[in-house]
């Protein structure tokens, strides 16, 4: 990471408080909104004797609280499909750094003011209500890693797709919602869906975006003495980056000729 870079993410971060700081609030008060009816429907679950699927109530109260901490995250989303359909994507090719890097490193100082405002403040009230917010492992850091990385690959995928589909982002964003909150497992563990259908998850690249890290956070993946577990988590994130990412690359590489260059 260069000059360059901690520019881009800079410039990110105060665009987005150009709004003030409290023009910000509301969407932590509707993280907040939908975080504690979540939380009473763990605790009703638990004291009704709910089969939590292998889950501690404490488990499941850090899983969601975290999921709500590291949204952003666990569900990466740039704005290059908008930019796409208003004609801003083309600009990027006259800057001086790759077009992926922009939109990461912009979407990354976007990041800065919900971690600081939002995601700070929660990680020092929540042990004050019960719920830990330390992870159960070591191995929770490169998962996270390796997630956010999956989700960019998973994000430019998509944005090929705008522009291959043209006017068609509010489509592809509806589609991209809801498979993400169903396959990622970032709203309710894969452990609590039927019919197994949450082994089935695991092994697919939204799986390792969303449900590893936090598995990995509460600890209800096996942490052996040898970690072999975990590290299966692990390799498997890695294996899916390596094939998202080659595929990224090559359809985006494809796809620049069709880049919207006045807008939708």
């Amino acid at each position: 990471m260069n000059f360059k870079s901690f520019a881009t993410i800079k410039m990110s971060c105060t665009g987005k408080l150009n709004g003030g700081i409290f023009a910000l609030f509301s969407s932590y008060l509707l993280k907040i909104i939908y975080l504690l009816p979540m939380i009473f429907l763990w605790r009703s679950f638990a004291e009704n004797g709910a089969d939590l699927g292998g889950f501690t109530l404490a488990q499941l109260l850090t899983y969601t609280c975290v999921s709500s901490m590291l949204s952003q995250q666990l569900n990466v989303w740039t704005e290059a499909s908008s930019w796409n359909y208003d004609g801003r994507l083309i600009n990027l090719y006259t800057h001086p750094q790759t077009v992926l890097a922009q939109i990461i490193f912009t979407t990354i100082g976007g990041w800065v003011p919900e971690l600081l405002m939002f995601s700070l403040p929660m990680a020092v009230i929540l042990p004050f209500f019960g719920v830990n917010i330390i992870p159960a492992t070591i191995w929770f850091l490169p998962c996270l890693i390796l997630s956010i990385s999956l989700g960019f690959a998973v994000d430019t995928l998509f944005v090929c797709l705008a522009i291959r589909m043209k006017n068609s982002e509010w489509q592809i964003s509806c589609l991209r919602r809801a498979v993400s909150a169903v396959l990622s497992g970032a709203v309710i563990p894969f452990a609590l869906l039927p019919f197994g259908m949450g082994t089935v998850f695991r092994f697919l690249p939204f799986g390792s975006i969303a449900s590893a890290p936090l598995t990995l956070f509460v600890g209800t993946i096996n942490s052996s003495s040898t970690n072999l577990a975990p590290l299966n988590v692990i390799l498997l994130q890695v294996l899916w980056n390596i094939i998202l990412w080659s595929l990224a690359i090559l359809v985006f590489g494809k796809s620049r000729e069709r880049i919207v260059s006045y807008g939708g």
